[in-house]
């Protein structure tokens, strides 16, 4: 398949994930782009094909140009997604403004545009509808996000092309490591449990009990899965919230990495309570730090993905985690 596609942020954990999926569809006409000054990111292109390579830094100046001919489709994933990053003119820069410079691009050479957003557009909102009622970022990557969806809103009266924002909710799976602090909880009760016998979580906070906290929790499988059905399907345009649609507590997770570990090592299921009363799972004081700047409680409202059309079967917490500790756990082993 000889069409050309750009992936941007292509080394990380969401864009190499990506490649993969298009490389398993025949597609190796593929143009990454990213910054490898974290060395460790290059292991996620190891295995996969691409056609080249570019920095960040010298990307946008040559896609201007026309120095990639024609191309399909951009999958914008780069972005800095630290949402505790406090220099918004960093976090501006790099998130809105380039994102700005593709939307132009693809209206002027009709290359279509399958983009990043965030649920951290919704903040403190207790309702996760794609509507600006329910927008209230709580930091300044939620509002750059926020931002170029409100750019977007209001071209696609005029689109010439497809142009389609997702609202990521908690991602995990393979290709993660290189994120450090920044991985998912499942990532993290993983190598804890490996490396201590016991798992960390929050403590109670709000109205929330210990572990209690409940997020929207997304496999990466099925989140690349939805962003190539909207690649088969170019007349869909708009902003998409992509979760599961259910949202589920930091203590299934936990539960769920246990005992997915138990089990590959020949050991019988344990309940929440064993783990508690035995010191495997563990809570820790709710930080200072993050106190107002927390979503406790998210679940994406589905209903938009679902009216178009979009098939796309979700794994929920047991499925999913248990199939990416066993990830995990044949990796540890090697």
């Amino acid at each position: 398949m000889n069409q050309r596609i750009i992936v941007t942020g292509a080394a990380g954990f969401i864009g190499s994930n990506i490649i993969r999926g298009l490389n398993q569809r025949g597609f190796t006409n593929i143009i990454a782009v990213d910054n490898l000054t974290n060395g460790d990111k290059a292991l996620n292109l190891v295995d996969l094909e691409i056609s080249d390579y570019l920095d960040k830094h010298d990307f946008y100046d040559a896609l201007l140009v026309g120095r990639f001919g024609k191309v399909e489709a951009i999958f914008h994933e780069g972005a800095c997604s630290s949402t505790t990053e406090q220099d918004g003119r960093y976090i501006m820069t790099n998130n809105f403004e380039t994102s700005k410079k593709l939307l132009a691009y693809s209206q002027h050479t009709g290359t279509r545009l399958l983009y990043a957003s965030s649920a951290a557009i919704y903040g403190a909102s207790s309702t996760f509808r794609e509507e600006t009622a329910y927008e209230k970022p709580l930091n300044v990557y939620g509002y750059s996000k926020l931002l170029f969806d409100q750019i977007v809103r209001r071209a696609l009266p005029t689109l010439t092309t497809q142009v389609a924002g997702f609202r990521y909710f908690n991602v995990y799976g393979p290709r993660e490591r290189h994120k450090s602090g920044m991985a998912s909880v499942a990532f993290h009760s993983f190598n804890q449990f490996m490396a201590t016998g016991s798992v960390k979580l929050f403590g109670a906070y709000g109205d929330y009990k210990a572990g209690e906290q409940k997020r929207d929790f997304i496999f990466v499988e099925d989140l690349v899965n939805v962003k190539l059905w909207f690649f088969d399907h170019p007349e869909h345009s708009g902003i998409f919230n992509l979760g599961t649609g259910k949202a589920q507590s930091f203590n299934d997770i936990a539960v769920t990495v246990v005992n997915g570990v138990r089990q590959m090592q020949g050991f019988a299921p344990l309940s929440i309570t064993d783990m508690v009363s035995t010191g495997i799972l563990e809570y820790i004081p709710f930080p200072d730090k993050l106190r107002n700047k927390y979503q406790c409680f998210t679940q994406a409202n589905m209903h938009q993905l679902e009216a178009i059309g979009c098939d796309v079967t979700f794994h929920d917490v047991p499925q999913g985690v248990s199939r990416y500790v066993h990830d995990l756990f044949a990796r540890h082993q090697n």
